[in-house]
């Protein structure tokens, strides 16, 4: 782990301690397994040995040694299975805690710490990359334990009969894990960079089948073939520099184990010329198997844990979960009317760009509107994003009915907030569905009575089936005013006391501009709103206005 930066092995380091407890029960059966095969292995000898060096015998002497050799043999079997049980639920538990973090570090950043993020790399981020951290936790963590545990103590039955033939088996032990490390020289660096490569493959990938028409239309077709081809060969020559790693490590423990055997036979033939019995001979001869099997499995184990190394670094970059800011408890805000209030607000994407916002003050009382207005990079979004909670100001302070925004509850901010954009966000099912996504107890009432305020009754009665007819992801079938139809219709199903309007008539033709704000003006109705947009025609929807230049406010009409 040491190939790794520093974020990616502190985060190796917090999730594998975290992950420990659940292996427990897998290293307390391997250890008891070793047992049971030191039993069988003594059993095996005393057989043998007598197999050699007794008569055949009529009496069934040998029965009592037979009988528990076969119970040890099924023991070691119902041990194996619940300790292969215990790994594959330990590694589901560990895939589970790690993608339910993953996600809600993902939805508390938001879109503003997500923003310039590519779906592709995110959707690899959240499968494969969680997918290759199974066998740390499944395999890598009990073979680690067992690694050590249980060669120690083969090696202590060994050191009883042999001590000699305890430090044979001790010296070629040590030369594995030296194998592995020589052979495992920049695989980490190796893996990381085979799963960035995926991740390249997997967003170009993404991209070009979401833009195949402007693909085609272009003449590029083959050419982008062509580069996702150039991206699959380099993906192919990473992954088999990944795996080269695994077969060397395979054969530095053959090596170790072969050396082993070939000493110890050598040792026990002399011995046994000279007259010795050969009981510790068979004894030790077959716990070499039983020595190296746990080395075997943690060789095995190397390749997982080679590629959670390669994904812990793209994980360790997630952003760290919100935390409340200032001193005030975590608390509610009533419900009913929301007045808003920007108090000497500054805030920096890009320090090399400088403030965005740079002092701003406003307050919007409960059940006004404020119009926001001003050239592309004045802020005007960045004030909504704000408000949604979705990023933070570097100073100053938002504070809705008086309470500080970062101390309200992330949930009661949710609940209080409803917000449409220039693009709504649709997903693939019904309308009926898209529009109840605003509140998930919405009854059908309700959501009709929503898509009546909102208009989209002027075309759901030529849709085949109406509110229950199906549309593709992102609205697919929709035109982009029907779509901010359902946006509205999903706002008035929410019925929230703050209404957040980021540019929602962009993109939109001067007729249809006119009918989205008249649904919005309804929906705006006793409920405190805060409008972003570059249009004249947005400009007459109602309320003050506040222009924004250079990240700080230009009073007009009358705004204090």
């Amino acid at each position: 782990m040491t190939s790794l930066p520093k974020p990616g092995r502190a985060w190796m380091t917090r999730n594998m301690a975290a992950g420990r407890r659940a292996v427990r029960p897998v290293a307390v059966l391997g250890v008891l397994e070793t047992l049971a095969a030191i039993g069988q292995a003594w059993c095996l000898a005393r057989l043998l040995t007598d197999a050699i060096t007794t008569p055949p015998q009529s009496n069934g002497s040998e029965m009592p040694g037979a009988l528990l050799f076969a119970g040890l043999t099924v023991l070691r079997a119902v041990l194996l299975v619940a300790s292969d049980d215990r790994s594959f639920t330990a590694g589901v538990t560990a895939r589970r805690r790690l993608r339910s973090d993953l996600f809600v570090r993902l939805f508390s950043a938001g879109p503003g710490l997500l923003r310039g993020a590519r779906s592709g790399e995110l959707a690899a981020l959240a499968v494969d990359r969680i997918e290759a951290l199974e066998g740390l936790f499944a395999r890598w963590l009990p073979a680690s334990v067992l690694a050590l545990a249980s060669p120690l103590l083969v090696g202590l039955a060994v050191l009883l009969v042999d001590p000699w033939g305890a430090l044979i088996l001790a010296v070629a032990g040590l030369l594995v894990p030296v194998g592995m490390a020589l052979a495992g020289l920049g695989a980490a660096a190796a893996s990381q960079r085979q799963f960035v490569a995926m991740g390249r493959l997997q967003a170009r990938f993404l991209d070009r089948v979401r833009g195949v028409a402007t693909i085609v239309l272009a003449g590029r077709a083959e050419q982008e073939a062509q580069r996702l081809q150039m991206a699959a060969d380099d993906l192919g020559r990473r992954t088999l520099r990944v795996l080269r790693v695994a077969f060397l490590s395979s054969a530095a423990l053959d090596c170790a184990a072969a050396a082993a055997l070939v000493l110890l036979a050598g040792r026990y033939a002399a011995a046994w010329r000279n007259g010795a019995s050969p009981l510790a001979a068979v004894l030790v001869l077959v716990l070499v198997a039983e020595f190296f099997a746990p080395l075997r499995a943690f060789a095995a184990a190397y390749q997982d844990r080679l590629q959670a190394a390669g994904a812990a670094e793209q994980l360790a970059g997630l952003p760290e979960l919100p935390e409340a800011a200032g001193t005030p408890p975590i608390r509610t805000v009533a419900a009913k009317g929301v007045t808003v209030a920007f108090h000497d607000v500054r805030f920096t994407w890009d320090p090399s760009r400088g403030a965005v916002l740079d002092g701003l003050n406003f307050r919007v009382p409960a059940g006004e509107t404020m119009v926001l207005v001003g050239p592309s990079g004045a802020g005007k979004s960045t004030v909504i994003e704000l408000l949604l909670g979705f990023v933070r100001p570097d100073s100053g302070h938002i504070t809705l009915n008086g309470a500080d925004l970062g101390t309200i509850v992330p949930s009661a901010l949710a609940r209080m907030t409803a917000w449409i954009g220039q693009r709504p966000v649709l997903f693939a099912g019904s309308i009926r569905d898209n529009i109840r996504f605003g509140r998930e107890d919405a009854t059908d009432r309700e959501v009709e009575d929503a898509a009546r305020a909102a208009g989209i009754g002027s075309f759901a009665a030529a849709l085949p089936e109406g509110l229950d007819t199906l549309i593709g992801e992102g609205g697919y079938g929709l035109s982009g005013g029907q779509a901010q139809r359902v946006a509205i219709a999903r706002a008035f199903v929410r019925n929230a006391p703050l209404l957040l309007l980021d540019e929602p008539t962009a993109h939109l033709d001067p007729a249809t501009e006119a009918d989205v704000l008249d649904s919005l003006r309804r929906l705006a109705l006793g409920r405190t709103v805060i409008l972003a947009s570059h249009s004249a025609a947005a400009h007459a929807f109602g309320g003050r206005t506040l222009e924004l230049a250079e990240g700080r406010t230009r009073p007009v009409q009358g705004v204090a």
